[in-house]
């Protein structure tokens, strides 16, 4: 597989998450730390047979960098409108 593919995968898996805050907005705060949770038991999780191939892995990566990225950004998204209406 080519590292070029990989790279742009990784670019959508970063840019989708960051969209979806921007459009939508964050949800209930569980829902960012049920993400978290999620991302960091696909990224702790040990060697399975679908992650010794290329395109498991690149799935696992692809998956963990959306979840990890959507459960940080949604806090932090929620406290940046905070501060904008309360300066507003």
């Amino acid at each position: 597989m080519s590292s070029v593919l990989a790279g742009v995968l990784c670019l959508v898996a970063m840019a989708i998450p960051v969209y979806l805050l921007y459009r939508y907005g964050s949800r209930a705060w569980y829902w960012h730390v049920l993400a978290v949770a999620v991302a960091l038991g696909i990224g702790l999780m040990p060697g399975t047979a679908l992650l010794q191939t290329t395109g498991g892995a690149l799935l696992y990566d692809v998956v963990f960098i959306f979840l990890m990225i959507w459960g940080i950004g949604g806090p932090i998204v929620m406290l940046y409108r905070r501060l904008r209406e309360k300066h507003a």
